[in-house]
């Protein structure tokens, strides 16, 4: 049986208006067309459904018995139409981003903010992860957007746009006993206690890099797997530690923590939106990505 739904709206529209040319200009049809479906209907169920009267057309009872039904499936044709149009209006949907712990600690809650108030519809979720971690969940189609700080980022076939630096700095404590030095020598770090980074993080691998470059072992060294954890025991005065600019801007500026370059830190790292081209990019992602640039300072 070809049942479908131009058929059923023909049904729906019979009954309304009781004129095959009246259904004819409604659906953009000619009126021969209209009357081919509606023999083919009667044809496929094997009832009569029409009934002509006095030029009406009249549904017989089969006629009201398929009506109750078209009516429900016409209404609810409608509304998928309207709810998948929504989608593409941001009236709802969903967004999954993926972020590394800088930027999702100091760059998107704002513009998370920002985004829910504009498309209250939009249910938002945020993994919080490595930037290796969010790489391999857009590898693997996880989430729609991956928001990562690193080195230069090369991983076909994602597509990266950097949006902004994001620099690596010696940060310690004021009571240090290096604290007020001119600058801070290999020597100097190497005569230090290390607060190192997890082991996955992009900032202990270039820290490790570093400390291999200069041939530099700390006598004692922390591993801390959280931003905060790592500031609050630089803050205690015996550590230092190297992180991001963005990770400690804050406390240097009420003079909770100091900051200096790193001797001879040659790499330079950026914040990248990172997305998957295979993966479809609904209206939810691309208007965001629209407002992680317009933000960009780059």
């Amino acid at each position: 049986m070809n049942l479908n739904l131009l058929k059923l709206q023909i049904v729906e529209l019979l009954e309304q208006h009781h004129k095959i040319t009246t259904v004819a200009d409604l659906l953009g049809l000619k009126q021969p067309t209209v009357t081919f479906h509606m023999k083919n209907l009667e044809r496929d169920f094997g009832v009569k459904l029409f009934d002509a009267r006095m030029g009406r057309i009249i549904l017989t009872d089969a006629g009201h018995a398929l009506l109750h039904y078209a009516t429900k499936i016409n209404a609810l044709a409608a509304e998928a139409q309207r709810i998948v149009k929504d989608f593409d209006t941001l009236r709802q949907g969903t967004l999954s981003i993926g972020a590394s712990y800088v930027p999702a600690t100091y760059i998107l809650p704002a513009l998370l903010d920002s985004y829910s108030k504009s498309y209250p519809g939009i249910h938002i979720s945020l993994s919080v992860k490595t930037a290796p971690a969010i790489t391999q969940m857009l590898h693997s189609h996880q989430i729609d957007i991956g928001i990562i700080s690193t080195g230069a980022f090369h991983a076909a076939p994602l597509k990266a746009q950097a949006l902004c630096m994001d620099e690596l700095i010696l940060a310690c404590s004021p009571s240090h006993p290096f604290a007020d030095a001119a600058e801070w020598t290999p020597e100097r770090i190497a005569a230090s206690s290390f607060v190192l980074h997890g082991p996955a993080s992009s900032t202990r691998r270039m820290t490790e890099q570093w400390l291999e470059q200069h041939r530099i072992h700390p006598f004692s060294r922390l591993e801390l797997d959280s931003l905060e954890a790592i500031k609050q025991a630089v803050m205690l005065g015996e550590h230092i530690t190297f992180i991001s600019r963005m990770a400690v801007q804050s406390e240097v500026d009420r003079g909770l923590l100091r900051m200096w370059s790193i001797p001879g830190l040659p790499a330079e790292r950026q914040v990248y939106a990172i997305t998957n081209p295979d993966r479809y990019m609904y209206a939810t992602s691309t208007r965001f990505i629209e407002l992680l640039y317009q933000w960009s300072p780059l």
